[in-house]
């Protein structure tokens, strides 16, 4: 047997034995991916090429006075060596007027704004070459005092812009009530480090023609930035991407690799592999900012809530500044009659941040569900009876009602589940074998969002029903969940659709981002596939008009085809559209050595109806072991003298481990929100991590009694 065939035996077998098989669709490209013949942006075969390699600043912010390009331009194989001093003027970076704050434009001048800051490209003609021939440019500088400790800073803090502060109510009410805390959180910068490295290749077709593959969660998105930034028409910049090995946001924009990568292209005449190595990645991507959170709570002794005062600052970049939101979980997760929520951001010399599953969300959950936590206590009353008497029945924010709501069923199947019975309201009171065990939980929300998508739909003679749209799936299992769709309109096997997508020429689709891609996309093959169904039974006469094939037979056609766009309506300023979750966690601490061990982890999505049981599955998983992650082990650490990353790789920036990891257990509330879309179904993949981070430090407090609010939750906190 050929090891081809032998993988695929393996495959089958997996699929036939997983427990899931009987909820829902395999993933349709599952054999693709464990055959290896999924291929991602780095693997396409180009004829003639060659290879870029990245020079980053050696130092934190200042001018570079001069690079010296010689030894590289001598090396073996080396093509070209571009630098701010050298590299031609990219068209759309021209203006004569000062340049605004905003994305960092590569080679447009000679200001350092961060350690690590690409300074110059080396091309060669092979990977190894060119390495090695950027070890060999040097750089001078006038280098000034720099800034990246966000603490030192926060007085210089500012609110980015109208629109950041809320108020319900009367501000800052938490303090008059009978029982309140208030307490300080900190979330340090995390980064997404996906398993695929981001990675271009550039090709010019013509002089005003370009093929790009590359690692993005939108391939529209990143077709205008190109098209913009080389003053090209669109259509003439194809963008590829139909496989990305995970993302959670740091391929949400065009970067300046990207960019970096078509100009050298165009330099040398060849197409051009530009692939970051993983210090890169550090730098280059962006990251979850460090973000500094004030919490201030108050309620009366039944636990109705009186106000919720949630102020936050995080960090940016000198050049650019970004926001996340942080507070926004405060300002519509509770029926609190009052609630203010007060955002800043700090401009540092640090690469720019960019969203990271559950954006601002999930760091704001950690402060809120963290506080609302200290506050159960407090009241000794049960965390969940204490959420539950502050259930919102319509949003806190603007008192719509909701499109769908059923978090309350969520907290019972969670809290059945975790076996929240054997939890002892007592904070270091159950030992198992020697270890303090506690239990915690902690909720969760973000936007339900449905926008416009537009989806061609071609039945061919054979019975064979093609999709096609232009998003990318990231890995959360976007054409299992399209085919899922198509089949139960059209009433055909799986096997018989093919979802084509990740491709710039197929008709638009928003990027895989904020969770909106079930809902929209997932609304437009259904309206796509009922438009077909609508025509074939026009054309059917005496025929079953879901024969198709026979149909076409008599009416002469090799296909029928519809191009449908959809989006949603009036209904989306009629209510209030959420998605929900609740993550249980129990713990186990070990009292001298202060380890924290998971011991078992339970998440309930209220995400509408699940339309691919077993890539829903997944999704919730993920996002738990990310939370996890967040909450024990991940903190990217800057040593502030020189304002350069020190962990910068896998051995030191710790990642969880499948030691790190128990059996996690998703489960969904399953019922359909037919407002929303007319699938029934909302986003999964924010809510998956938001919250998480606060049920695992609110169970170590069961266990320990200590209370941890600056993340990661390592031993020298609990010791």
């Amino acid at each position: 047997m050929k090891v081809k065939e032998i993988i695929g035996q393996i495959t089958d077998d997996i699929m036939t034995n997983d427990p899931m098989a009987k909820e829902g669709l395999s993933r349709v490209d599952g054999r693709l991916k464990v055959t290896g013949r999924a291929k991602y942006s780095a693997e396409y075969k180009v004829k003639d090429l060659v290879y870029g390699v990245l020079v980053g600043s050696t130092i934190t912010k200042g001018t570079i006075k001069s690079i010296d390009t010689k030894k590289a331009e001598a090396a073996p194989g080396v093509l070209s060596v571009l630098t701010c001093f050298n590299a031609p003027k990219i068209p759309g970076y021209q203006t004569d007027t000062p340049t605004p704050k905003g994305p960092l434009k590569i080679f447009y001048n000679d200001q350092v704004y961060f350690n690590g800051q690409p300074i110059a490209l080396v091309v060669a003609d092979t990977f190894e070459r060119a390495l090695f021939a950027a070890s060999r440019v040097s750089a001078v500088y006038e280098s000034g005092p720099h800034q990246t400790n966000l603490k030192d800073n926060i007085s210089t803090a500012v609110a980015p812009g109208r629109g950041k502060d809320f108020v319900k109510g009367v501000e800052d009410t938490w303090n008059m009530a009978p029982v309140k805390i208030q307490q300080e959180y900190t979330i340090p910068t995390e980064v997404h480090n996906p398993m695929e490295l981001h990675a271009t290749i550039a090709r010019w077709d013509a002089d005003d023609k370009i093929t790009v593959y590359t690692k993005t969660q939108g391939v529209k998105s990143t077709q205008r930035s190109i098209a913009q930034a080389f003053k090209l028409p669109p259509e003439n910049v194809q963008v590829t991407a139909p496989f990305v090995g995970g993302a959670f946001g740091a391929a949400l924009r065009t970067w300046p690799h990207e960019i970096a990568a078509v100009l050298a292209a165009k330099v040398v005449g060849k197409p051009v592999k530009l692939v970051l190595s993983r210090a890169d990645m550090f730098t280059s991507v962006g990251y979850r900012p460090y973000t500094w959170q004030k919490v201030s709570i108050g309620a009366n002794p039944d636990g109705k809530l009186v106000g919720i005062t949630h102020e936050a600052t995080g960090q940016s970049s000198v050049y650019e500044d970004f926001t996340e939101g942080v507070v926004n979980i405060s300002q519509l997760m509770y029926a609190s009659p009052n609630i203010n929520t007060r955002y800043k951001i700090v401009s540092l010399n640090v690469n720019t941040p960019t969203p990271m599953r559950g954006p601002g969300e999930a760091t704001g959950a950690f402060a809120l569900e963290s506080a609302m936590d200290e506050l159960s206590y407090q009241l000794n009353i049960d965390p969940i009876d204490f959420r539950m008497r502050n259930y919102a029945e319509t949003d806190p924010g603007n008192d719509k009602p909701y499109s769908s709501k059923f978090l309350s069923e969520a907290y019972k199947i969670g809290a059945e589940k975790i076996g929240w019975t054997n939890r002892n309201q007592k904070p270091g009171a159950v030992t198992e074998n020697g270890w303090l065990a506690g239990y915690g939980m902690a909720a969760g929300m973000f936007g339900a969002h449905r926008s416009s998508a537009t989806v061609l739909a071609r039945m061919m003679a054979d019975g064979t029903l093609v999709l096609q749209t232009a998003v990318t799936d990231i890995g959360p299992g976007t054409g299992t969940a399209m085919v899922s769709i198509a089949s139960e309109v059209m009433g055909i096997p799986a096997e018989k659709i093919k979802f084509d997508m990740g491709d710039s020429s197929l008709p638009p689709s928003p990027t895989q981002g904020g969770s909106q891609i079930t809902s929209t996309v997932g609304s437009a093959v259904h309206d796509a596939c009922v438009e077909l169904k609508e025509k074939f039974k026009s054309m059917a006469g005496n025929i079953d008009a879901t024969n198709y094939t026979q149909i076409l037979k008599q009416q002469n056609l090799d296909k029928l085809e519809v191009t449908t766009s959809s989006k949603g309506g009036a209904e989306q300023g009629k209510y209030a559209m959420y998605s929900w979750s609740v993550h249980f966690m129990k713990v186990l601490v070990h009292p001298t050595t202060g380890v924290v061990k998971i011991n078992k982890a339970i998440s309930v999505a209220d995400a509408g109806l699940i339309i691919s049981p077993k890539t829903a599955r997944s999704q919730m998983i993920g996002g738990t072991i990310m939370g996890i992650g967040m909450a024990l082990t991940e903190e990217a650490i800057i040593d502030h003298r020189y304002g350069r990353l020190v962990n910068n790789n896998f051995a030191d920036y710790h990642v969880p481990v499948q030691a790190d990891i128990p059996q996690v257990e998703a489960y969904f509330v399953n019922k359909a929100d037919t407002i929303l879309n007319p699938i029934g179904a909302k986003g999964m993949g924010e809510i998956a991590t938001i919250g998480v981070a606060a049920a695992v430090a609110n169970a170590v407090y069961n266990a320990t009694g200590k209370r941890v609010r600056e993340l990661p939750i390592t031993p020298d906190k609990l010791v």
